[in-house]
């Protein structure tokens, strides 16, 4: 990876999107660098919605930790977990490749190397990962990555396939369903799921540029600031997929894949086990970092609105049919958020319900709970790490990725 182009402010040292790069002491140049590519990565009212506050962390121990897990890793992004009792854990990183933790250890040999593919300059890279419903039977997964094709910047949603080795990827079988031009290499989203409907769902980012300037989160003629469902067990006549013919803009002349938008840079969703709600983390631009539970057809704001306010215009914004976050807080607190997951686990009782999220910038943790529709976001650990991103295992513990190289276990203290 080239070293990014880092904006300059009014401030004094580098600027990233508008807020000054906190020093690390004790970490090297490279590391820096590498962290400064993350933030680049991620950086960059009315309606309906339920009404949020936020606490201040409980006084005495707090209530988790976090443990060191498996180490050894270059920029990882991703945590994911197939579905087909191996208790395989799968590792994504910036580069292009994937890594297998097996038993608590790394294994040598990478999962699936694409790096010859992967553009992974500025913000891009092999961002994505979701293994089918059904992997232990059909062996596909997919990715989601960016490439140059021609001196034009992709997103690329590829399937492939594992053949005899369960701990080797067949790099030549790939299958690209979708491929999305992108007008700057920042704002990518990358999140990948498979919903309870057994259908995928994709993030995609508004495009990048400042202020989103080609409006594409309101626009629904673009996947770009979207979050998209497509079936990827059918194909449609001249597509590579399948569109799900309930999903809500079927029929009409927007693109049919959309699921919800209005998006900046949705960098981690997730679906709670269980209910199947899906959690969103949109990266804000300036000022506000957002939660959002999304819903099917939702308009989540953006470039209208940057969390609970007006954006553009900067007051007085027609708010009508914009669904509101169900948190978010200023850059007071952190620069940029990192979606996790609902804890679901047997380890720590009093975490069940609650939806676990971080910041890159300061590596704080909170928990979001809801009552009777007032969502409240309680600190539970400033850690200091860079979190790019959770995981979640077969039994529902939960785990952080560090940007520097290493994943750790979220445990009781």
């Amino acid at each position: 990876m080239s070293p990014p182009l880092i904006p300059t402010g009014s401030l004094a040292g580098p600027m990233i999107f508008g807020y000054p790069y906190r020093n690390m002491p004790g970490r090297g140049f490279l590391f820096q660098v590498s962290v400064l590519f993350f933030l680049l990565l991620v950086s960059g009212c009315g309606g309906s919605g339920g009404s949020f506050t936020a606490t201040p962390p409980p006084a005495g121990t707090a209530p988790i930790t976090l443990t060191p897990f498996v180490a050894g890793f270059t920029a990882p992004l991703d945590f994911q977990t197939p579905d087909d009792g191996s208790g395989r854990l799968f590792i994504v990183e910036q580069r292009g490749t994937i890594r297998i933790i097996s038993g608590g250890s790394l294994l040598t040999s990478p999962f699936l190397d694409i790096t010859s593919k992967v553009n992974d300059s500025g913000e891009q890279g092999l961002l994505g990962l979701a293994f089918h419903p059904s992997y232990s039977q059909s062996r596909r997964f997919y990715l989601n990555y960016d490439r140059l094709s021609g001196g034009q910047m992709q997103t690329v949603i590829a399937e492939y396939q594992v053949p005899t080795d369960p701990n080797l990827a067949d790099a030549t079988s790939e299958r690209i369903l979708l491929t999305v031009n992108q007008p700057s290499p920042n704002h990518k989203g990358g999140q990948m799921a498979f919903g309870t409907d057994g259908f995928l769902y994709i993030a995609f980012g508004d495009g990048g540029g400042e202020g989103d300037p080609l409006g594409n989160g309101q626009n629904r003629q673009t996947v770009l600031g979207k979050i998209v469902r497509i079936d990827v067990d059918h194909t449609d006549t001249g597509l590579q997929y399948a569109i799900p013919p309930d999903n809500p803009f079927v029929g009409s002349s927007d693109r049919g894949e959309i699921w919800a938008y209005g998006f900046r840079n949705p960098w981690r969703f997730s679906f709670e086990r269980g209910t199947g709600r899906l959690f969103v983390a949109d990266v804000g631009q300036n000022k506000f970092e957002e939660i959002d539970l999304v819903q099917k057809g939702g308009n989540y704001g953006w470039n209208i609105m940057e969390g609970a306010h007006c954006f553009n215009p900067s007051s007085g914004c027609d708010m009508t049919g914009l669904t509101l976050p169900i948190t978010e807080y200023d850059h007071s607190e952190g620069d940029v958020v990192i979606g996790g997951y609902v804890y679901h686990g047997t380890a720590i009782p009093g975490l069940v319900g609650a939806y676990l999220f971080a910041d890159f910038s300061n590596g704080k943790i909170w928990e979001l709970t809801e009552n009777s529709g007032t969502w409240t976001r309680t600190l539970l650990l400033t850690t200091g790490r860079n979190i790019s991103s959770f995981g979640q295992d077969a039994a529902g513990e939960l785990y952080v990725v560090d940007y520097s190289g290493s994943v750790l276990k979220v445990v009781a203290p």
